[in-house]
């Protein structure tokens, strides 16, 4: 695949003009559809409907014109054929495997994961018979040799959360097709701007839409998104299990898709900006950033996705008890578990996103007791630099 070609999918235009059908009003803007149900214009159209012969909404549980356009635009900018939104990212993360896998399966996973991902392997689909074996975005080397006669899906965080750990999609779009795998790739880090699971083999890509898609803190969401094939199956589960989102968080999101590109390049210039101060710093013991040259995926990282993304993680000399003296010496940037926002948030990974998983368990994936993570916000970076300046100094004392 030519280098030009890895952002295929994603249009800016299309995210800004795609929109429902205009209604009789000859709104701009699109409204909110906030009703739980739709009228039937006869006894052959209801009929139809539910006999899946005709396309139309019924049931806001099963489509709204808001999910709709939100869909529709995701799947246009990530390259796929169809998709479905959810109520929030982790229904979109189980319903993308509890759909797709049954009793006496085995999924093929990376180990570093996000915190709730990992129960639902650990301890949700082991009381469903549904094994999985951990392997090392690291280590590619060793995934063919842990795929075994049971496995039908590979699952992968890339970047990873909050490792930031990367592992070459086009290989494992190879691989997954080899051994006939559905590939699913969990792409919240990047967004649909930074990167495009499908173009290098993904069969299903994920989103939590509460994160960089909405960007600015105010609801959540998620969306699973793939072949058609494959979704078929999805919203068939979703349908009958009514992990749905709700019209006016859709009619948010879609709207926040229209300034997707403008957003997610101040973050990614901030972030490089930030992690290119930080790595410079006395203080600090350790830097990862994909844009960074000193990441070890650093040329897989500029592969595959357009920047390196908004989120930093480092260390600071002094252990756990530093990093906390830090986190309570902040004064603008946010202490908060989530990610994406238009201002900065910082996040101590052990004791909170990945609190459940054994000190054992964050060592493997990189999550060291002193690992801060920073989500780089809007601000301007002098502002964003300023603060961690102050709250690495007061700490220190």
């Amino acid at each position: 695949m030519k280098s030009e070609d890895k952002f295929i999918g994603y249009s800016e235009t299309d995210a800004i003009r795609i929109q429902a059908e205009r209604s009789d009003f000859r709104e701009h803007s699109v409204p909110l559809y906030l009703t739980s149900s739709f009228v039937f214009d006869d006894a052959e159209q209801a009929r139809a409907l539910f006999a899946d012969e005709a396309q139309g909404n019924i049931y806001t549980r099963f489509s709204n014109p808001n999910t709709s356009e939100f869909i529709q635009k995701l799947c246009l900018l990530e390259g796929t054929e169809d998709g479905i939104a959810t109520a929030s990212g982790m229904a979109a993360m189980y319903i993308s495997m509890a759909s797709l896998l049954k009793t006496g399966d085995h999924v093929l996973a990376s180990r570093s994961v996000f915190g709730s991902t990992h129960q639902i392997f650990n301890v949700i689909f082991p009381r469903v018979g549904i094994s999985h074996t951990y392997v090392d975005l690291n280590s590619p080397e060793t995934w063919e040799q842990n795929i075994l006669l049971n496995t039908k899906m590979i699952f992968v965080e890339t970047p990873s959360n909050p490792a930031l750990d990367i592992i070459d999609l086009e290989w494992l779009g190879k691989l997954a097709n080899k051994h006939k795998l559905i590939l699913n790739v969990d792409n919240c880090f990047a967004s649909p701007y930074l990167q495009n699971p499908a173009r290098w083999g993904a069969h299903i890509i994920t989103h939590s839409a509460t994160k960089a898609i909405d960007g600015q803190g105010r609801v959540i969401g998620g969306a699973v998104l793939g072949t058609k094939e494959l979704i078929k199956e999805v919203r068939f589960f979703s349908r009958h299990t009514g992990p749905s989102m709700s019209p006016f968080n859709a009619w948010i999101l879609s709207k926040s898709l229209e300034t997707l590109a403008v957003r997610m390049e101040r973050h990614c210039a901030n972030a490089l900006q930030l992690a290119t101060y930080l790595e410079n710093h006395s203080e600090v013991v350790k830097v990862k950033y994909p844009f960074l040259v000193s990441h070890p995926q650093h040329v897989l990282a500029k592969k595959q996705m357009r920047h390196g993304g908004s989120i930093v993680t480092f260390e600071i000399k002094g252990g756990i008890d530093r990093g906390r003296a830090f986190l309570n010496s902040l004064k603008m940037i946010s202490h908060s578990a989530n990610l994406g926002d238009t201002r900065t948030i910082a996040t101590h990974p052990a004791s909170t996103t990945h609190s459940k998983l054994t000190e054992v368990e964050r060592a493997a994936v990189g999550i060291t007791a002193g690992l801060i993570r920073i989500s780089v916000g809007l601000e301007e970076i002098k502002d964003i630099i300023a603060d961690i300046e102050q709250a690495i100094g007061v700490s220190k004392s």
